[in-house]
């Protein structure tokens, strides 16, 4: 064996532990935080929100819900700080880490009938500290795959981190599902613990895994030269605001379509329709495994097609006509066509957004990528994603009808692609990197 084919496949095999790695610790990320939505539709408005009534106490749920998003762009800063001078490696130990204690201290956080007010401001604290580990989580995550993919595979392996949010999505809602067969008193008192519990087991799964990971070539790359930048978050605001405007806009859709149908839709079907917990929790696991088998092709369509702009379009444009679908069948009450609308409904905002983080990742050079890219996909989380439960409730308490809900939706789609298409349009970093003339910036070396 020559030394360029040891060589070759030594950078193939740490490629797949990086892949591996950004999978099992997104998963095990976003199922810690895909529980909380769960039990925020479910049961969070009895246990720490008792003197509100109905609707009042489900928006309030969900505002307690909204928090972690609200925290999401201090922890894409502080860890994309961290992550665009150190290393991606460091950064996604303790995000990890974040993760699974307050995810575990809301199993034991005790009810408001216990200690009153204090648990529900204790909520909001650890559901912050969750929204912050998870806003370092991502950037990180994805980089650390796509940065060590082989030549022309970046997007394809960036998919590695994203196919962590639908097997997270789905393990969260398979554990709700078995604990919803208990009796209500039961699973209000002490069931919707136990998926929260069993965080504290996946995570020490998760580091096995995450610490055998080496550091991005890019990254490393850029340790040994000493041109990290000081001070990331400065440098890309100041070099890439469009960048940015036009990031947070493209994340649109990959972040709310789950949270307009797995949060906000179980909630919806389960309160104003006739739908039980259980039934529609086996609706939302269909379109969860709907969404772990179809979103792999998403980034093989995108690696394939000579166009990513046309690749994105074929992607979106379907859902500007499953996703109103959606919610009428799940209007009619019937399981079969609801399961069909939800399912249906999954598979262009999966697609997209399995390709979403390598196309994001490449309009960023890898000295600022961290930061720019936590910034777009946080804070369209602070701003579109996590407020989509809570405008969607607002929406129908306001108006009644699913209608309104209907046309937010359709807004969202139509501004994911229009701003996906104009990012496509700047340079693709990936590529510049691979031209022998050095990119001009400023960079320090020092602290």
């Amino acid at each position: 064996m020559s030394a360029s084919t040891a060589t070759s496949r030594a950078e193939t095999r740490a490629a797949n532990r990086a892949g591996f790695g950004a999978f099992v610790g997104s998963t095990i990320e976003w199922f810690d935080f895909y529980i909380y939505g769960t039990a925020a539709a479910l049961v969070f408005d009895k246990v720490f929100f008792p003197e509100l009534d109905g609707a009042i106490g489900t928006l309030v749920a969900f505002a307690t819900f909204w928090v972690g998003f609200l925290a999401r762009p201090i922890g894409g800063i502080v860890f994309g700080h961290f992550g665009d001078r150190l290393g991606r490696k460091k950064t996604l130990v303790i995000t990890l880490l974040m993760m699974g204690i307050s995810t575990t201290a809301i199993g034991l956080l005790p009810s408001y009938a216990s200690i009153g007010v204090a648990a529900p401001i204790l909520l909001v604290l650890i559901r912050m500290i969750q929204g912050i580990g998870l806003g370092g989580e991502w950037g990180g995550s994805v980089l650390i795959a796509s940065e060590s993919a082989p030549k022309g595979k970046s997007v394809l392996y960036g998919a590695f981190a994203q196919q962590g949010s639908p097997v997270g999505n789905t393990l969260a809602t398979l554990s709700f599902l078995a604990i919803s067969q208990l009796p209500d008193d039961a699973f209000v008192s002490w069931g919707w613990r136990v998926p929260f519990l069993a965080s504290a087991l996946l995570v020490l799964v998760g580091l096995l895994v995450r610490l055998k990971v080496a550091e991005s070539p890019a990254m490393a790359k850029l340790i040994e030269r000493k041109e990290v930048v000081k001070l990331p978050l400065t440098e890309v605001l100041r070099s890439h605001p469009g960048l940015i405007a036009l990031g947070i806009g493209a994340c649109t859709i990959g972040l709310s379509a789950t949270y307009f149908k797995s949060t906000f839709a179980l909630s919806w079907a389960t309160s104003a329709l006739d739908f039980d917990r259980s039934t529609f929790l086996t609706i939302i696991l269909v379109a969860n495994i709907t969404q772990v088998l179809v979103q792999p092709f998403g980034a093989v369509l995108a690696t394939r097609m000579r166009s990513w702009s046309r690749a994105v379009t074929v992607m979106l444009v379907p859902e500007l006509v499953l996703l109103p679908l959606m919610f009428v069948l799940i209007s009619t009450n019937n399981y079969g066509l609801a399961m069909l609308g939800v399912a249906l409904a999954t598979i262009p905002h999966c697609l997209y957004y399995a390709a979403l983080a390598g196309m994001l990742a490449s309009r960023f050079p890898a000295h600022l990528r961290y930061t720019g890219i936590s910034l777009c996909y946080q804070l369209c989380g602070t701003l579109l994603g996590g407020t989509t439960p809570i405008v969607g409730q607002f929406l129908l308490n306001r108006t009644g009808s699913i209608t309104a809900v209907i046309a937010y939706a359709m807004f969202q789609v139509a501004l994911t692609l229009g701003c996906m298409l104009l990012l496509l349009k700047r340079p693709n970093h990936d590529e510049l990197a691979a031209d022998p003339a050095p990119e001009p910036r400023t960079v320090a070396a020092s602290a």
